[in-house]
């Protein structure tokens, strides 16, 4: 008969049942060290070392027997090796490092002393969802697109056959395209301007190697489709269009001859090049070419609009969004929030509606909207009273009540005459993993939990040094400049711009302190400098203050002064990769990590 202990863990073995189900290593005390080695097919059979977790093993409880007599696994229930005391204190997740900015590339940049043209200034950035395109809109009623020139799909076989390995680059961009895309429009009904400025540009969902492209003014919104096409070009002119040579020796066709035809025609002088008049003289033409039209192996980006989405708005359209449906997107304006059918431009239906029955009730208006990247029903909308509310399409037709309020509320006796001013939400985007969103403000960037309503769980101070001069910022218009947001592929930075032509980079973990000053030139380190000494975060109090300069209000962290007539509204992070394409005027400054 076995020993006690050997009854035991037969026992234990034999609840495990026909299946196995073994405890993983990582919950139970350690094992013993082995006196000679297990038959290599159990060895071949042990569950892999993955902690709280249950494993299936197609093992016979007499097999299982057989392990647990080597003392590697046991089936009892889960022992706590040391008292509480003795426990190792978790290790801190290792925050990662700030990152390194470098100048990429720029696009337009202006000369010393050149004037900018108010058409030229960039007003709308936005990657594709691969990151190998990008697009940006200006004041013009333009839109540029970008294509990517480094990604390793372009390289040619014999290139890719010798790399042993993948080549770490950043991003690089070219230019493809352009084409105007809105023009100015007068509204005779309202005795309205409408600009070509363009406010928002969306990049939908690519097919048969064509681009498709949503892009809105203040009142229609289009959607464009660009595809690269061979070039066709007439040849086999009937006219003679031959010039002499260098060596003065004159060229001649078989059209070219004197022979007389009936039809009185000669070819001896068929165009004249400074008029538009045909002589025939005596003689006629020995024969009559048609012209063909050729098709050459040039391939030549084409851009063509394929609906246009007009008079659905009263007011300003201030965003456009599309549904990860692929089939629907949203467009918003101060009031009313608007769900389209990509396929369908003569209606669509009204999902928000803010406007009270009468306008003097007016509160708050909306300021940006955005569908979730992966829940087609989900949408969010921020407002001009700091508030984002959490829309679920499933609801009712028309979403009257949100599901979730985002919202902050201010200290008591805080409140003046700039606090709703400088609380209005001027951008939202939702991480890529649709947990999270960001939004900006006048003075912060906030980052916002779904699962969390109760407050933001990180708030980054980007002007709180300009608290002092809102007076100031008020009488010149500043304090109502939009500025926008976004964040990196892996949800762990935010980014945002400033004036004088900065922008701030954050890291967004619990308890990190990057935070980095970068300005939009060919050196974006030149204002960096070294960051204070700042308070850990905790779970509980995830906020944080980031201050440049100490108290020196309108001055940055060198003393420089702000310039608040060049301003960083616009700027899109790299959907895969640490790149960040920013607009400062008529210039696309892009920056890697």
């Amino acid at each position: 008969m076995p020993p006690p202990h050997r009854q035991e863990k037969q026992k234990s073995a034999s609840n495990t049942g026909a299946q196995g189900y073994l405890r993983s290593p990582h919950h139970l005390a350690a094992a013993p060290p082995l006196a000679s080695p297990l038959p290599l097919d159990l060895r071949r059979r042990l569950p892999p070392h993955s902690p709280r977790t249950f494993f299936p093993l197609p093992i016979s409880p007499a097999e299982a027997a057989e392990i647990l007599a080597y003392g590697v696994l046991t089936a009892a229930a889960p022992m706590d090796p040391k008292s509480p005391d003795d426990r190792p204190e978790p290790a801190a997740a290792q925050q990662p490092l700030p990152l390194e900015w470098r100048f990429a590339q720029v696009f337009g940049e202006r000369g010393a002393g050149e004037d900018v043209q108010e058409v030229d200034i960039i007003s709308a950035i936005e990657f594709d969802k691969s990151g190998d395109h990008l697009a940006t809109g200006d004041r013009g009623g333009r839109v540029v697109l970008f294509e990517r020139t480094d990604a390793r799909g372009n390289a040619s076989r014999t290139e890719l056959e010798r790399q042993d390995y993948v080549v770490a680059r950043h991003p690089e961009f070219r230019y493809k395209t352009e084409f105007q895309s809105h023009e100015p429009e007068f509204d005779y009904l309202k005795s309205l301007e409408i600009e070509e400025k363009i406010n928002k540009i969306k990049w939908g969902q690519t097919a048969n190697n064509a681009l498709f492209i949503l892009s809105t003014n203040d009142k229609t919104i289009k959607y464009w489709k660009v595809q690269d096409k061979k070039v066709k070009r007439v040849s086999v002119m009937n006219l003679d269009t031959s010039q002499s040579s260098d060596n003065g020796t004159t060229s001649s066709s078989s059209a070219s001859s004197s022979r007389g035809l009936p039809n009185g025609g000669c070819s001896e002088k068929l165009y004249n090049g400074t008029s538009n008049d045909l002589s025939f003289p005596p003689g006629g033409c020995t024969s009559l070419r048609l012209p063909v039209v050729v098709t050459g192996q040039d391939l030549n980006p084409v851009a063509r609009c394929r609906r246009v989405y007009a008079h659905a708005h009263d007011y300003h359209i201030n965003s456009i969004s599309n549904n990860s449906d692929g089939e629907t997107f949203i467009s918003a304006d101060d009031l009313r929030i608007n769900l389209w059918n990509l396929e369908i431009n003569s209606q669509s239906f009204n999902i928000v509606d803010v406007k009270p029955a009468n306008m003097e009730d007016l509160t708050e208006v909306i300021t940006c909207a955005e569908f979730h990247p992966t829940h087609c029903n989900t949408l969010a909308y921020s407002s001009s009273k700091g508030a984002i509310r959490l829309i679920d399409l499933r609801q009712s037709a028309l979403c009257d009540n949100h599901a979730k309020l985002f919202e902050e509320h201010e200290a008591p006796g805080s409140k003046s005459f700039f606090t709703e001013i400088i609380a209005s939400v001027s951008d939202i985007k939702f991480a890529r993993e649709g947990r999270h969103i960001l939004s900006r403000d006048y003075m912060t960037l906030k980052l916002w939990d779904l699962n969390m309503d109760s407050g933001p769980v990180a708030t980054f101070q980007v002007h709180e040094h300009l608290r002092p001069k809102l007076c100031d910022l008020y009488e010149n218009d500043s304090i109502f400049d939009k500025f926008e947001c976004c964040l990196s592929g892996d949800g762990l930075r935010v980014a945002t711009g400033s004036y004088s032509n900065l922008f701030r980079v954050f890291g967004c973990t619990p308890g990190s302190t990057e935070a980095t000053t970068l300005e939009a030139s060919r050196n974006p380190m030149r204002r960096q400098v070294a960051n204070p000494t700042r308070p850990t975060r905790t779970l509980t109090s995830l906020t944080r203050a980031v201050r440049r300069g100490g108290e020196n209000a309108g001055a940055d962290g060198n003393g420089n002064s702000y310039d608040f007539s060049t301003k960083l509204l616009h700027l899109a992070w790299h959907p895969t990769e640490s790149s960040i394409a920013c607009a400062a005027g008529n210039s696309l400054y892009m920056y890697y990590a």
